[in-house]
């Protein structure tokens, strides 16, 4: 198994420390293990719109891959609008309004769709997922208020 974490101090714009953590044992293929920990950047606030990218030659040096799944991975984002990239400029976090709700919300529903998977496929109906998740969401307030008591 290997497991390595990338750590970069990112100064031509702006001092940025990347901790990426890129394992073989993952299951997914680099490139969208690099898409996932910068959409997560981005939802966490820590990189807000406009906010520059390492260049595709630093982030591969750093996290010990080919400039060619780095590419990848910037080419991905740039098709979901996630980040422009400007010749001779470099590449940055897009200046789309509310983009960390919209990324949330997509991530939100990847899981919503994995659940309904499973409902279906044990036999659930729309109404009784509907009814599962109004009791989890129950629990979680029940227990949040215990939290805080």
């Amino acid at each position: 198994m290997s497991v390595h974490t990338v750590h970069i101090e990112y100064t031509q714009y702006a001092q940025m420390v990347l901790d990426f953590i890129l394992s073989q044992s993952d299951g997914r293929p680099m490139y969208l293990q690099i898409m996932a920990q910068i959409k997560q950047r981005i939802t966490s606030g820590d990189w807000p719109i406009g906010t520059p990218l390492p260049s595709i030659r630093e982030m591969a040096v750093a996290a010990k891959v080919s400039v060619i799944t780095v590419k990848r991975a910037y080419q991905e984002l740039e098709a979901e609008g996630v980040i422009v990239t400007q010749q001779g400029k470099g590449s940055f976090v897009a200046q789309i309004e509310n983009l960390s709700v919209k990324l949330k919300e997509e991530e939100m529903d990847k899981h919503l769709k994995a659940a309904l998977a499973i409902a279906q496929s044990l036999g659930l109906d729309l109404a009784q997922l509907q009814q599962r998740l109004a009791g989890l969401q129950t629990k979680q307030q029940t227990e949040e208020a215990a939290d805080h008591e």
